[in-house]
């Protein structure tokens, strides 16, 4: 079986297998020995194979638990909120 990463990589430098069909891509890489992952993924789009196979964790979290989300807060008494943003520049052409 051919390295999948190689193939992965021959995939990105060949434009006629970038915009390949599937069903095209799919035959290209069955007859280079495509591991099942890659065909899986070529040909119905399931990228789950492919993930397990190279070992891959998804690395995404869920932002809104990770900021502030101060939206709602009234201002602390005796202060005001800035009606505009002071850091940035104006839109303003420079000469």
């Amino acid at each position: 079986m051919r390295d999948t990463v190689e193939l992965l990589e021959a995939i990105g430098r060949d434009a006629s297998l970038r915009h390949a069909s599937p069903e095209a891509l799919a035959r290209a890489l069955e007859a280079a020995d495509a591991s099942a992952g890659l065909l899986e993924l070529a040909a119905n789009g399931d990228g789950t194979a492919l993930t397990q196979e190279l070992g891959l964790t998804k690395m995404q979290t869920e932002h809104m638990s990770q900021t502030g989300a101060h939206e709602d807060e009234e201002p602390e008494e005796g202060g005001e909120e800035p009606s505009e943003r002071t850091d940035e520049p104006d839109d303003a052409p420079s000469a």
